[in-house]
C-alpha cells in the first residue's frame, strides 16, 4: 500500500536586521502517482516556498490539537464570510 506524505509549505521571511525566519504558509500532500498538491494559505511575496516533510513533533502537535477539537463545536458568527 502506498504511504500518502504530508508536506508543510515554509516560505524565508527576511528580518530587517539580516537573516530570515521561517513561515508556514500551506500543506501539501502526496498523489498516487507521486506528485504533490500544493494548497497555500498565503501567497509568499517573492513567490519562493519549500516543501518540508511532516516531523514527528509536527504529527504530536496535530494529533493534541485534533484531540482538544474533538468535543467542541465551532462558534457561530454573525460576521459575514469574506469571498
Amino acid at each position: 500500500m502506498l504511504q500518502k506524505k504530508t508536506f508543510k509549505v515554509m516560505a524565508a521571511i527576511p528580518k530587517r536586521d539580516g537573516g530570515h525566519w521561517w513561515m508556514r504558509c500551506g500543506t501539501g500532500h502526496t498523489n498516487k502517482d507521486d506528485s504533490i498538491n500544493v494548497y497555500l494559505d498565503v501567497m509568499p511575496r517573492d513567490m519562493r516556498f519549500t516543501l518540508r516533510e511532516l516531523d514527528e513533533e509536527d504529527l504530536r502537535k496535530r494529533e493534541a490539537y485534533r484531540a482538544s477539537q474533538a468535543g467542541s463545536e465551532p462558534a457561530a458568527s454573525t460576521d459575514p464570510v469574506p469571498f
